[in-house]
């Protein structure tokens, strides 16, 4: 469930496996139970609601990518193609949960207000994702290369907000906050170039093949002093906002 839903579920599960390996404290957060009706909010391929099942509960998945959604159904998880900005259901879940996905969504208050909507009265939200500072040093070197060339904007699909933010964001919208956090997490990743491959599609879009090339090389050669050492390989400058918080 990202703006764009170009999502290719073999190559996210290949390069980006460690985004629903790093999330199992958040299912934890989430403590799901038998018997209850969780909302999977940008379900992926649905490692994330599969593990949420094992407990008993009933999972519906939801995502912007058909890719994505079949993948989950084909795990044996009811999803259906939707927006986080679009989703309408009213009072049906205990809880919602998402992994790695609001970040993406820029109109941020609008879907906290899609969440609440879909929770049932004290039904709890659990989600983690982009927090301020995210992947700072990815999106600087990106925007360097972009500034160094005649190619356009450069367009942050990416809206990072910090814990105070977010806060009040949910209690103006109908959520008390039982915790929220800004947790920094440096994350190794199998390389910088499949990294983009997969999240900067967005960002890369109207570049010609010769220089989507180059500016996966020039972003390379920027992040290889920091981000890069023999013994580890590479990382990224990942900070996450974990938050649970209770409809009113």
């Amino acid at each position: 469930m990202k703006e764009s839903n170009n999502w290719n579920a073999n190559k996210y599960k290949k390069h980006a496996n460690f985004v629903s390996n790093l999330a199992l404290p958040v299912v934890e957060l989430l403590n799901p139970k038998e018997g209850e009706k969780i909302l999977d909010l940008g379900c992926g391929e649905g490692t994330l609601a599969l593990e949420i099942k094992k407990s008993g509960a009933e999972v519906i998945g939801v995502d912007l990518s058909e890719n994505m959604v079949e993948k989950t159904k084909s795990k044996g998880i009811e999803a259906s193609v939707k927006s986080v900005t679009s989703l309408d259901f009213q009072n049906q879940f205990d809880a919602v949960f998402s992994n790695a996905v609001l970040h993406w969504v820029k109109n941020s208050e609008l879907a906290i207000q899609k969440i609440n909507q879909a929770l049932k009265k004290e039904g709890r939200f659990v989600a983690e994702f982009g927090g301020y500072g995210n992947i700072k040093s990815l999106t600087d070197a990106m925007q360097i290369v972009f500034n160094n060339h005649s190619w356009g904007k450069f367009n942050n699909p990416w809206v990072f907000f910090s814990d105070i933010e977010y806060k009040e964001f949910l209690e103006n919208n109908g959520f008390k906050v039982e915790y929220i956090e800004l947790i920094p997490r440096l994350t190794q990743i199998d390389d910088i170039t499949n990294w983009l491959d997969v999240f900067a599609n967005g960002i890369t879009q109207n570049l010609t093949n010769e220089e989507k090339i180059i500016f996966k090389k020039e972003v390379k050669e920027i992040l290889k002093e920091k981000q890069y050492n023999q013994i580890d390989g590479w990382s990224a400058d990942y900070v996450r906002l974990r938050v649970k918080a209770i409809k009113k």
